[in-house]
């Protein structure tokens, strides 16, 4: 008798957001941000390595058109201050960190595109606190996914998801991918 021979299963995408939605979600977030900022000094961005920084320049880009103001924006490569950096390899690849403003006594918003665990907030927040000490320090995710394993939450949420831990969320952007949507792959 021969065996079967059964087919891996395939992920199944489901398209979460298309460029038109994403685009109003990071409008979403930045009008959001600008009601919260009335009456306080000005704020500044820092986006996380990698898909959190162009996250970061286009809500900065949308606060500047509301505001006519300019707006402080920075990246930040946590990758060193990571709690799994010992399973990250030998030798990490980095990339920028750059905060050419002071943060001291500002309302900083850090930007990410996915929230899942936390750990990678937690990560950012204790390289950003290595810069100085801001005021404040909000939060602002295109998608939070739960699952959290940190007691961390998002001040400004572009979309939230059920997803299961077993699932993939893929943000891609027209400056790191070449289009703009987020999938939700199961498996």
């Amino acid at each position: 008798m021969k065996a079967e021979r059964t087919r891996p299963k395939t992920p199944k995408e489901t398209r979460v957001l298309t460029g038109r939605s994403l685009r109003a979600a990071i409008s979403s977030m930045a009008t959001a941000i600008q009601g919260d900022q009335k009456g306080t000094s000005p704020v500044a961005i820092v986006g996380i390595q990698s898909r959190g920084v162009p996250l970061a320049a286009r809500l900065a880009g949308c606060l500047e058109t509301a505001t006519r103001r300019k707006i402080d924006l920075g990246s930040l490569d946590i990758t060193l201050y990571r709690d799994d950096l010992s399973t990250v390899g030998t030798r990490p690849i980095l990339k920028a960190t750059r905060i050419p403003f002071s943060i001291d006594g500002r309302t900083v918003i850090l930007v990410d595109d996915v929230l899942y665990t936390g750990r990678t907030i937690r990560a950012a927040l204790d390289e950003l606190v290595d810069f100085g000490r801001p005021a404040r320090i909000a939060l602002a995710v295109l998608i939070d996914r739960g699952h959290r394993e940190l007691p961390i939450q998002a001040d400004y949420v572009g979309k939230g998801i059920k997803t299961s831990r077993l699932d993939r969320v893929d943000v891609r952007l027209t400056e790191i991918d070449g289009t703009d949507e987020v999938v939700l792959v199961k498996r």
